[in-house]
């Protein structure tokens, strides 16, 4: 089934990407780690606000249930961001937060889309906002691609009902979406820091050299905060002090934001890979190998771990061992995190496609002519469809 989402009006440029390396096999490869004490159990996702954060959960498992969710759907509305959209919204304090590439987040009336209320950086919005404690936090990164006037990066917490500016905070340029847990928010940015700052007050509470710039998110799961860099480097860092507890090295870059689940942490390389690493140790479990560039952060559902490639795949991967459940190939690289609501799993394409595939199977369930990179999030009954430069809410058809 095909469902027309309408023409985009023009966009900002998408960033750049370059050639896909060629890897093929799935093997165990060896890292460096240093090894600390027995985690705790991963926090429980959200049960007040319905999509809060990216990736739904601070795990970032990217699945949600909302039964009955599925198409064929009606459009109820659509916001013309005008500019790309690369990161999906959060959804929560009775609105929809979306950021656009030009460095504006805008407040959606969830009801009709209208713009509640809207914040422009002067930077560019590379990131999805998270909400907690009736705050909205922010990150914004100053780079040339969307002609920002404003060089460096901030952390904002704004009044999720009126806009107000709470606090703000500089840092480096930031293109990871904040996390939030027991009063604390945790960013990543390209200095080469992973940062936590007081959620109510903004004050500084520990800062982490990694060594090379962070564009990835940080994942919350057992107490720890896991990231990775652009130095081939995953961390895990205690939430609470920052203290590092494992260091793994020898890996492809990573962009891909990592999802914690079962004692393992999953995440994709820009060598090709997805690797499954020990959540406890840092030892590499696994790895499983495409052909091409791994930039999607992965969905984790009922033991499968779900994640696009330059190579034009989508992948089933079995989160146990590492062996591939089921592919289903499309026209052109895929770059942003999948999502997984009521069993279907959604991704988009560098070929502005959106599919949604039965996530047991890899059968086909429905597609649509938008989208780009990371498509989909579900909150009280209704699904957020990010288009190139528009977002769609759809509910179920009557």
């Amino acid at each position: 089934m095909i469902l027309a989402a309408g023409v985009l009006v023009s966009c900002g440029g998408t960033r750049p990407r370059t050639t896909a390396p060629t890897t093929t096999e799935s093997r165990t490869v060896p890292a460096t780690t240093t090894t600390v004490t027995r985690p705790k159990p991963p926090p429980a996702r959200s049960a007040v606000l319905p999509w809060p954060t990216y990736g739904a959960d601070n795990a970032r498992l990217r699945a949600v249930a909302e039964p009955g969710l599925r198409p064929p759907f009606r459009r109820v509305w659509t916001f013309h961001g005008r500019h790309l959209l690369e990161f999906p919204p959060s959804v929560g304090y009775g609105s929809v937060f979306q950021e656009v590439f030009d460095g504006r987040l805008y407040a959606l009336d969830p009801a009709n889309g209208r713009v509640r209320w809207q914040y422009n950086a002067h930077r560019c919005g590379w990131s999805s906002p998270a909400l907690a404690y009736h705050l909205v936090f922010a990150t914004f990164i100053g780079n040339y691609e969307c002609h920002a006037k404003l060089q460096g990066g901030e952390l904002l917490a704004f009044s999720p009902g009126t806009g107000r500016i709470r606090w703000r905070r500089a840092i480096g340029p930031s293109e990871s979406s904040p996390l939030v847990a027991n009063g604390t928010v945790y960013v990543g940015d390209q200095d080469g820091y992973v940062r936590a700052f007081s959620a109510r007050t903004g004050r500084a509470r520990w800062r982490f050299y990694t060594g090379a710039p962070v564009k990835a998110s940080p994942t919350l799961a057992y107490g720890r905060i896991y990231i990775g860099n652009y130095a081939g480097e995953m961390f895990a860092l205690s939430a609470r002090t920052g203290r590092l507890i494992w260091r793994s090295v020898g890996h492809g870059n990573f962009y891909s934001t990592a999802s914690a689940n079962a004692g393992r942490v999953y995440v994709g390389s820009l060598d090709g890979r997805v690797y499954a690493f020990s959540a406890r140790s840092g030892a590499v479990l696994w790895s499983f190998g495409t052909r091409g560039y791994v930039y999607a952060s992965p969905a984790v559902w009922h033991g499968l771990v779900l994640v696009g490639s330059y190579d034009h795949d989508f992948y089933a991967i079995t989160a146990g061992t590492g062996s591939l459940r089921w592919a289903h190939p499309v026209t052109a690289p895929i770059s942003g995190a999948a999502s997984v609501v009521d069993g279907l799993v959604y991704f988009s394409t560098f070929a502005r496609r959106t599919y949604a595939l039965d996530a047991a199977s890899g059968r086909p369930h429905a597609e649509w002519p938008d989208g780009e990179y990371s498509p989909a999030v579900a909150a009280n009954g209704r699904l957020y469809l990010v288009g190139l430069g528009r977002l769609y809410a759809f509910a179920r058809a009557r």
